[in-house]
């Protein structure tokens, strides 16, 4: 049975509907998207449902003029095609030109500078920059499978010294010397290595270095076998899929296209809530190694985090929180949000740089659970 459209989401349901008459792909899952960032945000405004529009509808840049046309047409009562002279809104609506240069922003903070946190959410396309850490990358590639903390698999393998009795193997060996058994063989379980879950912050304070951990992200993709990747801001994005492409420009590339939040605020703990929410999501985090990329400077609720913390805790096999604040030896967590999560942590160690990070990991296998 079909449930019915609210009246008041009609206008906006068949927003999706007119794009696809017209020839823009938009799948069902992004007509939710969007209807749920139109109930998160309370828009004030036309312009705030414009700019969910572009975020969650995603047109391709070469279509955006059509989807700015359509979109005035249907919500501003314009009814000429785009391209058409006699097109024009109402002259009580200002329509700004979109160059394709300017970002798609939500909230009334800007972080240009990248040094500071802040709660609002700006919505963006960003191109990841060349880096200059190729040569420690590739060297920490190679080092990283023999690495890796272990666990016990559940497959065997014969060994001279193990607590179980290999049967098929000591009666084949009966049967060489006669039926006489000359020694009982054994079985050991192999050990494999633990998942790594990295989460990433890519909010406004961690703009600096929002690019290098992306790389370094997709070095352990294609260097280890058991490896998920989330980025956080003021929303949740998983971005393994991109980052399993071997060339890293490519990664690079398909993975900034689905992270909308760049250079945003800063939600970590609705990021981890939301993480946790779905089952899916929160199996990755069974004995695993989670290794934290992000300042701490959280600007919503502690509890929150808190409480993600050490939900994410019972399942992991270890949290490790990297912050590039740590550099300085004298550092000591600023919110209260680290302050109260950094007893479940492992280790809170400096994410400063590439090289620091990098040899934190390799740390790993030799280090104990939290």
């Amino acid at each position: 049975m079909t449930t019915p459209v609210p009246p008041a989401a009609r206008l906006f349901v068949s927003f999706p509907t007119l794009l696809r008459e017209h020839g823009l792909s938009v799948a069902p899952e992004q007509t939710v998207s969007f209807l749920a960032a139109i109930e998160l945000l309370g828009p004030r405004s036309l312009e705030h449902v414009r700019k969910a529009a572009v975020a969650t509808l995603s047109p391709h840049p070469q279509q955006r003029e059509r989807f700015e046309a359509l979109f005035d047409a249907h919500f501003l009562g314009a009814i000429a095609e785009p391209g058409d002279e006699d097109f024009a809104p109402d002259d009580e609506m200002s329509v700004q030109e979109d160059t394709g240069a300017r970002e798609v922003l939500l909230g009334e903070e800007i972080n240009e500078t990248g040094q500071a946190a802040t709660g609002a959410e700006a919505l963006s396309v960003r191109m990841l920059k060349p880096l200059d850490d190729d040569e420690t990358l590739r060297r920490f590639g190679r080092a990283l499978p023999e690495a890796l903390p272990r666990r016990r698999g559940y497959r065997h393998r014969g060994a001279r010294r193990g607590p179980t009795v290999d049967l098929a193997r000591s009666l084949r060996d009966a049967i060489r010397h006669d039926g006489e058994v000359m020694s009982l063989k054994r079985l050991r379980r192999v050990t494999r290595p633990r998942p790594i879950l990295l989460l990433i912050d890519v909010s406004g304070s961690m703009k600096q270095r929002s690019d290098a951990n992306l790389a370094l992200a997709h070095t352990i993709v294609q260097s280890a076998p058991y490896v998920e990747v989330f980025t956080f801001g003021t929303r949740l994005t998983r971005v393994t899929r991109a980052l399993r492409r071997r060339r890293r420009e490519q990664a690079l590339i398909e993975a900034a296209g689905l992270v909308a939040d760049w250079d945003g605020g800063t939600r970590i703990g609705d990021a981890l809530q939301a993480f946790l929410a779905v089952p899916r999501f929160a199996s990755y985090a069974r004995g695993a190694v989670v290794v934290v990329l992000s300042d701490g400077l959280e600007r919503g609720d502690p509890s929150a985090l808190v409480s993600a913390v050490e939900r994410l805790g019972q399942r992991a096999h270890r949290i490790d929180w990297l912050t590039p604040l740590a550099a300085d030896p004298a550092y000591r967590p600023e919110t209260e949000a680290l302050r109260l999560v950094a007893p479940q942590l492992a280790s809170l160690g400096n994410g400063a740089s590439t090289a620091r990070i990098c040899r934190h990991i390799l740390s790993l296998g030799g280090s104990a659970a939290a």
